[in-house]
């Protein structure tokens, strides 16, 4: 999801442990957050428009995994608009408020590391928001797993904050628990998905929305994985 500013930039944490880190900071701040960012897609008509987008390219034949999905709320808009989408959160937290709001829909726990999902069974894969955490020589292991999860002809859809250092977010909300935002540049990022075996589509950068609390620009990169080259067949075969 979008960023809680509350607290200077600063330094980033070391690689180790960061995977707990995260669970165990979204566990505590899990419905604080989610009363935040209750009417955050309902306020953001430009990022409405790009899940509309991704949505109409993938179709609503194969299974969509809202990969980092927090209280759920993108898995419910992409669910409204025909896919067959579940999500999946570190935060046991996040899942309880996620299950609560839509229970028609299906969520799970587990790390976007160590997909318990076959190889090539997805029709798309969602990650909003959801990389911010993951140290930068970490990524491509997240991008790998994407690709590997996703069918040929698959398509990833990636957000997240623009910028070059980190914002250190200590206490939100008053509890004792503390982490850091990780901006990135889109060049960087769509370098980080070819590299991965992705075909990039499109890069969209929009502008901080103020009245959300932002102050950095948001961007979304919305990838696919080719389809196998076609085999050439020889003459009188």
């Amino acid at each position: 999801m979008t960023d809680i500013e509350t607290e200077p930039e600063t330094g980033g944490e070391p690689d180790s442990g960061f995977v707990t880190s995260t669970r165990v900071f979204y566990d505590a701040i899990a419905e604080d957050y989610a009363a935040m960012f209750e009417g955050y897609l309902v306020s953001t008509p430009l990022d409405r428009a790009i899940l509309g987008a991704y949505a109409e390219l993938v179709g609503g034949e194969g299974t969509v995994a809202d990969l980092g999905c927090g209280p759920g709320r993108v898995t419910a808009h992409l669910a409204s608009l025909g896919l067959r989408v579940f999500g999946l959160d570190l935060s046991e937290s996040m899942l309880a408020i996620a299950r609560r709001e839509n229970p028609g829909l299906r969520f799970e726990q587990g790390s976007m590391l160590d997909l318990d999902i076959p190889d090539g069974s997805l029709a798309g894969v969602v990650s909003w928001y959801s990389t911010i955490h993951t140290p930068a020589d970490r990524l491509p292991d997240v991008f790998a797993e994407f690709h590997r999860v996703l069918a040929p002809g698959g398509h990833l859809l990636v957000g997240f904050q623009v910028g070059d250092r980190p914002r250190r977010h200590d206490r939100p909300f008053g509890h004792d628990v503390a982490l850091d935002f990780l901006r990135r540049r889109p060049d960087d990022m769509a370098e980080l998905l070819k590299r991965a075996g992705f075909a990039l589509r499109s890069r969209t950068v929009r502008e901080a929305e103020e009245a959300l609390g932002e102050s950095t620009a948001q961007a979304f990169l919305l990838a696919r994985k080719p389809e196998p080259a076609a085999r050439e067949v020889s003459e009188g075969a």
